[in-house]
């Protein structure tokens, strides 16, 4: 069995597939939301990328559809499915067993939001 080393190996001992950069417009300054009334040295962290975050303003803030999502991010319409499924569980993870929510990382590649790139969708009430 040959193996391309520059790729990471799961843990079935096959290589992956790599991650493509999905394109996110979010800028955030904030890096961590923490339940109040516990300490820092006993909180407990769910790391959430900054795609999944993307996503899920797409699917639940600007309620737009799978669609619509999945093409501003670059992405199929399975894998914005695979993105926000993911991130709805480490949310509701993070707000049921009060643990902290650590945004950051993730495969992104980040353009500037201008009102012409954003026409269309905007938040729907």
């Amino acid at each position: 069995m040959y193996y391309n080393w520059h790729m990471p190996i799961n843990n079935h001992g096959r290589c992956g597939r790599p991650k493509i950069c999905r394109t996110i417009r979010l800028s955030t300054d904030v890096r961590i939301f923490e339940p109040s009334g516990i300490r820092r040295c006993k909180r407990e962290e769910v790391s959430l990328t900054l795609d999944e975050l993307e996503a899920v303003r797409w699917a639940d803030y600007l309620k737009a559809s799978q669609e619509e999502g999945a093409r501003s991010m670059g992405v199929s319409r399975q894998t914005f499915g695979n993105i926000i499924g993911s991130a709805r569980t480490k949310i509701a993870d993070a707000l049921i067993n009060r643990k902290a929510i650590r945004i950051e990382g993730g495969p992104i590649h980040k353009e500037e939001e201008d009102e012409s790139s954003n026409s269309g969708f905007r938040k729907k009430r």
